[in-house]
């Protein structure tokens, strides 16, 4: 499967001077770029200041690359390509490419990075002909192919200017690779009498188009021919008919005999020029026509249109073109405009003006060596027990009906490496990046580093948050890193998590659930120190660290992630105001205890660990936590706050809410700071509350008598205690002569020292405290008005009418 990637060539030898030349825009300059198949070796032809061959190359171990010998080449004789031949039986990953001059000569090299690196295998001569000139070379299957000029013999007459243009042939050779050689066969005729042909390789086809730069005033420059060696047969094509001229076996080799019944139907048109084209790698060719229209000529010879360039896209010659499948997408590569194209369809997916001009490249690094490998030897095999003197060939084989053993045992590899390439895709991938950083950090200079750094932070804390499970040596490396590149951790974990903050209280995430579950995963233990933290806690801390004022929000994030909303229907099971061991069990410690745990061991200031402490007790939604907030506020006299926590929670929980005011009536009680919020208090009394409950209470948390001290009075409570009287279906007169009581009672006794015993027993203070209010305006029977009077002498003992 090809994947498409952007290099800026770090990772190969000399790869700033490969950059500036791949930036030539003068095609005088560079004659050819080509890439090897396995994606590790580069290799240009230039043409000016001198004819040379420079290679760059991509190393497994780049400390090697100092000590290696490169392919460079300074030559007088122009070279016409390089190709890279197939080596099946290889087991060292070793390359191998032919250099192919204009004379035929052509040098066999041979790369190992264990070794000496390139070496020179061999020096042999591809034509028959010493006075042949080689015009076009590539490599199919286990064919050198080349298109060769054979000038006209000195004997013969001089030809016509049709004829002189049909002196080139197509030509082949068998090869075979071994570790220190390769044997080549005979030359063999494929084709004679055609023009100029450019030979380019595809799966098992071969095209041979009419050369790209020169336009030769003749009809015989509107054809292409697709020619199977496998097959043995030749497609006639032109470009300006999408289904093939015709189809017919290769035992007829002359061009002329080919196109001749061809050259009426076309002499009145005029075909499109191809600008640039670029093989698909399974038989097909893309070809940028002057037409603007990018099309696929499919191996069974039809050119399908697939898209057509804006006209005021001007293509010509002079603008670098490059064409590349990858997988379904189509890539056009024009100057400093990339086209991304879905080949089903033809719809442009999207337009990117790069930086610079570049070129399109596929790696084709076949994955199915070793079933190659077994074709190899089951050929040999085969072979050696064969009676008949026809040579095996692996393409025999495979197509062959007789052969089932090695096709099925190909077969099962095959899908076996399949299978364990995309298993270990994302691996390899991660290697490697990991050792292309590496060479990069070596190189790099100050900020390059800072950068890569941080970049590979990012890689690996998303790496390790998206596992399934973090085991102790992740989790301790995880804490390495973010001890070591405490902001680049930060950094990577917001966008790991995805976080959002709105600005106005509000933190969101869209972090994949696989992610959150590896952050959420439960502590064993967080009240005892451990060399590592859990990703809860090492999260919560870098937040206080960079993000104070989001550790609420963050855990409030959290718990929603968790599938705990607060309140909501979890919170009967969690009710436990008494023991509070009714929030967790063994192993599994609320979110909200395991971040106030860690905020005791960070925060100095104690101002700011306390205000964070109840931020976070309000988040959990736990009415201990509430509870424990509350006190909290209180104990710092923020009664505002105070107020407002009791507002908003009550709403939430009749039980909460009971303790909530429970909690503030005996606060009352013992003071008159929360006198100005007694109105918003009074609204929060729950509807079983009695009146009887009420005074219980307050008498139950008086404070002892202090001359220098403000105790709560009758008149503070009369709204409270009104409204309770009211909410009864018959309200009772036992209590009306309170709810008649003016709302600020006159001046109390004179203080007295005495102790609380003697005032209540003192008839003669009950008698006046009871003549300061006047008498009930309903009426009573005479056994009610005496307990009315009883009771209300007892509330007015504890309750002065002070109102100091």
């Amino acid at each position: 499967m090809q994947r498409a990637g952007l290099s800026d060539f770090g990772d190969f030898s000399d790869g700033k001077e490969l950059t500036e030349i791949l930036s030539l825009n003068n095609s005088e300059q560079i004659n050819t770029v080509r890439l090897s198949p396995d994606g590790r070796h580069i290799h240009v032809i230039l043409r000016k200041p001198k004819v040379s061959l420079v290679t760059f190359d991509k190393y497994e171990r780049p400390q090697l690359a100092l000590n290696l010998k490169k392919l460079d080449l300074y030559v007088t004789v122009p070279i016409v390509d390089i190709i890279y031949l197939e080596h099946r039986g290889s087991s060292s990953g070793a390359a191998v490419v032919a250099v192919v001059y204009e004379n035929g000569k052509a040098e066999f090299w041979k790369f190992q990075e264990c070794k000496t690196g390139w070496h020179l295998l061999q020096t042999s001569q591809l034509c028959n002909s010493p006075r042949a000139i080689v015009v076009s070379v590539c490599a199919c299957s286990n064919l050198i192919i080349w298109c060769e000029e054979r000038p006209p013999s000195e004997s013969s007459p001089a030809l016509s200017a049709t004829r002189n243009k049909l002196r080139y042939c197509v030509c082949r050779r068998d090869f075979e690779v071994k570790e220190t050689a390769v044997n080549l066969g005979g030359v063999k005729i494929a084709l004679h009498n055609n023009p100029d042909f450019a030979v380019i390789s595809s799966g098992e086809y071969v095209h041979l188009l009419p050369d790209l730069k020169a336009k030769p005033l003749l009809n015989i420059s509107k054809f292409f021919l697709s020619w199977s060696p496998r097959h043995d047969t030749f497609i006639v094509s032109t470009t300006c008919k999408n289904t093939p001229l015709k189809k017919l076996s290769a035992k007829e080799a002359d061009f002329m005999t080919l196109v001749i019944d061809c050259l009426g139907y076309l002499s009145p048109l005029e075909p499109p020029d191809i600008y640039s084209v670029s093989p698909t790698a399974c038989g097909g060719l893309l070809l940028l026509l002057s037409t603007g229209w990018l099309c696929l000529l499919q191996k069974d010879g039809v050119l399908r249109q697939v898209y057509k360039l804006e006209d005021n896209c001007l293509v010509d010659y002079s603008t670098r073109t490059s064409l590349c499948i990858y997988e379904d997408t189509l890539a056009l590569l024009m100057g400093q405009n990339l086209h991304l194209i879905d080949l089903n369809c033809g719809r442009e997916l999207e337009k990117i003006v790069l930086k610079s001009e570049g070129l399109l490249y596929a790696n084709r690094a076949d994955t199915s060596l070793l079933v190659e490998a077994v074709f190899e030897e089951a050929c040999k095999y085969y072979q050696q027990r064969s009676l008949s003197s026809t040579p095996l060939t692996v393409d025999s084989l495979k197509k062959g009906g007789r052969f089932q053993a090695p096709i099925s045992l190909a077969s099962i590899l095959f899908s076996y490496l399949n299978k364990l390439m995309g298993s270990l895709e994302a691996e390899l991938k991660a290697l490697v990046s990991l050792e292309e950083l590496k060479g990069s950090l070596v190189k790099g200079s100050v900020k390059e580093v800072e950068a890569l750094c941080e970049s590979l932070v990012e890689m690996e804390v998303l790496r390790l948050l998206s596992c399934s499970e973090l085991d102790k040596e992740a989790l301790l490396y995880l804490n390495s890193i973010f001890s070591i590149f405490p902001r680049q951790a930060w950094n990577a974990a917001h966008a790991a998590l995805q976080l959002h903050y709105n600005g106005e209280g509000l933190l969101s995430s869209k972090a994949p659930p696989d992610v959150w579950k590896t952050v959420l995963s439960a502590a064993k233990s967080t009240s005892t120190s451990s060399a590592a933290l859990p990703v809860f806690e090492l999260l919560c801390r870098s937040v206080f660290n960079f993000q104070p004022s989001w550790l609420p929000r963050f855990l409030e994030l959290a718990q929603k992630q968790q599938g705990s909303t607060g309140l909501g229907l979890s919170l009967a099971s969690s009710w436990s105001f008494s023991s509070g061991k009714g929030d967790c069990t063994e192993g599994n410690v609320p979110l909200y205890k395991r971040a106030l745990f860690l905020l005791s061991s960070l925060s100095p200031d104690r101002d700011q660990q306390q205000d964070l402490e109840v931020e976070l007790l309000l988040v959990s939604g736990r009415p201990n936590a509430i509870l424990q907030a509350l006190r909290i506020l209180m104990s710092k006299r923020q009664w505002e706050r105070v107020t407002q926590v009791a507002h908003k929670f009550c709403k939430q929980s009749p039980l909460l809410n009971k303790e909530i005011f429970t909690t503030l009536l005996c606060e009352v009680a013992h003071h008159r700071d929360l006198d100005p919020y007694l109105d918003l208090l009074w609204t929060l009394c729950p509807e079983d509350f009695t009146v009887t409950t009420i005074l219980n209470l307050v008498l139950r948390n008086l404070p002892s008598p202090n001359p220098h001290s403000s105790q709560l009075t009758v008149g503070l409570l009369k709204p409270l205690l009104r409204k309770v009287l009211q909410r009864e279906t018959k309200p009772s007169q036992r209590y009306v002569d309170i709810l008649q009581s003016p709302l600020f009672p006159p001046p109390a006794l004179p203080r007295q020292p005495t102790d609380q015993a003697s005032t209540v027993t003192d008839p003669s203070a009950d008698s006046a405290v009871c003549n300061n209010y006047p008498p009930p305006l309903l009426a009573e029977t005479p056994e009610q008005q005496s307990c009315t009077q009883t009771t209300i002498q007892r509330a007015r003992v504890a309750l002065p009418a002070n109102p100091v």
